[in-house]
């Protein structure tokens, strides 16, 4: 079992910028890749960005790509998300995922979220 915790989220200004954090605890070994899903129309969630350990570069969604860096400190245990020049339509409560293959399907383990607010 993978316990997730995010924090960082807030109120921004279009244009600004913010940092989440998630930790992650419990049976982390099992862990091959961590990222940030946001909810999207149509879909429970979409991918935002992620980082594997399996896969060389991260992964971005094309909304965030040059705004948005996603990085590991595994010393820490913790995945993070830079979020730059913000945009309204970034508004978003964010959940961490941590991907575990393990069994058949692999698991998927999720955060609370962290909600994110980009209003002038």
């Amino acid at each position: 079992q993978v316990h997730l915790v995010e924090s960082g989220g807030g109120l921004v200004q279009p244009g600004g910028s913010l940092r989440l954090s998630c930790a992650a605890s419990g049976n982390i070994f099992s862990i091959s890749a961590m990222g940030w899903y946001r909810p999207a129309p149509g879909k429970e969630r979409e991918l935002v960005a992620v980082s594997s350990t399996r896969f060389g570069s991260p992964n971005y969604a094309d909304s965030v790509k040059g705004r948005f860096t996603v990085s590991r400190d595994n010393a820490k245990n913790t995945v993070y998300l830079q979020m730059n020049s913000l945009k309204p339509e970034d508004t978003a409560v964010y959940y961490c995922n941590a991907y575990a293959p393990t069994g058949p399907k692999g698991i998927n383990y999720w955060g609370k979220g962290t909600l994110v607010t980009v209003s002038s």
